[in-house]
């Protein structure tokens, strides 16, 4: 495997484990308003910013340095380089083709709707 998709790898790790330190910190953001034992504890910046960055940072170690995990992360990078996405035009023809039909569908429904709600309406008058 090459040096630029070790170094995607590791950026994608990082990335994520930055994620998960946000998100973490939200959390405890949230679970201050509900619960007075966190709120007290996110008054101290060591808990409000340090627990994120340490779960964030453990996190990404962990990624980096399971073999297991790095060996899923390059198998994933490998079969994603054997994609093979469409052109511009195919992609350009499937998109108008896929407009045509949602419209197609949307009158024969609104057809169909307007029959039933007549013949209901005279079956009740």
């Amino acid at each position: 495997m090459n040096k630029n998709n070790e170094k995607i790898l590791t950026l994608s790790f990082a990335i994520f484990a930055g994620l998960i330190g946000f998100s973490l910190h939200l959390i405890l953001k949230s679970f201050s308003a509900a619960f007075a034992v966190i709120a007290r504890l996110n008054e101290s910046d060591l808990f409000k910013h340090g627990l994120p960055v340490v779960v964030g940072f453990g996190l990404f170690l962990f990624l980096q340095f399971n073999p297991k995990i790095l060996g899923w992360g390059r198998d994933v990078i490998l079969e994603i380089s054997k994609v093979v996405f469409p052109s511009r035009k195919d992609t350009t023809a499937l998109t108008v083709v896929v407009i045509i039909f949602v419209l197609i569908s949307s009158v024969i429904i609104t057809v169909f709707d307007y029959l039933s709600n007549f013949i209901v309406k005279g079956i009740i008058n």
